[in-house]
């Protein structure tokens, strides 16, 4: 269940030996730390030819999408406690804008 153990992975390369000898087994993992290598290089060059602040702003505007229950009801109430904090705060709103349009109205 909880992945390999040194033990399994000493077997294993024991079976890969006695199957494909040292020196074919050892150009195998040359290859494959090569080819790890390259693929890092890779990913690396991507990474900074990427803009990521504009890829940031663009996965901020996208919503959410709950993956399991708990996170939907989780999601539609802090849309509600929004909306409950929007409410009280709109007629704060209204009379700032109607005292500065006085204000400006006056001079």
């Amino acid at each position: 269940m909880g992945g390999f153990h040194m033990l399994d992975i000493i077997v294993v390369a024991a079976i890969a030996l006695a199957l494909f000898g040292p020196k074919a087994l050892q150009s195998m993992a040359r290859s494959a730390g090569k080819g790890v290598g390259q693929a890092k290089d890779m990913k690396d060059k991507l990474m900074s030819d990427l803009p990521v602040e504009d890829i940031t702003k663009i996965t901020n505007n996208i919503p959410q999408i709950p993956l399991n229950p708990r996170q939907a009801v989780g999601m539609l109430l802090a849309a509600d406690e929004s909306k409950a904090k929007e409410a009280k705060t709109a007629p704060k709103k209204a009379e700032e804008e109607k005292s500065q349009e006085t204000k400006a109205n006056e001079s």
